[in-house]
């Protein structure tokens, strides 16, 4: 999920954005530096199903433990399948609309 729009979000797309943030921030548990170094194994079985963590050292957050998502191993043959209908990319229209949108000027802007 990017927090970056390409395009403006209308009011309920907005909150729904939100909402997920916010779900995610209030599941993280806050341990105690202590606790991460007597509990590791159980820290890192609740890692694996899915909960994060908020480290805090004196009661002050110092870090945050969170699960990597896995990553979904897709076959070349889906990949080459799925993208058989798409029309060809002409490179000079590519590199026209890229440069459309990205400023890929070299001068420094400070």
């Amino acid at each position: 999920m990017s927090l970056i729009a390409s395009e403006p979000l209308n009011a309920g797309e907005c909150h729904s954005r939100v909402a997920r943030v916010l779900q995610s921030i209030a599941m993280s548990r806050r341990i105690t530096q202590r606790e991460l170094r007597n509990e590791s194994g159980r820290i890192m079985r609740a890692l694996d199903r899915g909960m994060s963590f908020i480290v805090t050292r004196n009661g002050v957050p110092v870090g945050e433990l969170i699960p990597i998502r896995q990553r979904v191993f897709v076959p070349a043959e889906a990949v080459v399948a799925a993208f058989a209908g798409a029309p060809r990319v002409g490179l000079g229209r590519f590199r026209k609309d890229v440069d459309a949108v990205i400023d890929q000027d070299p001068t420094p802007r400070a």
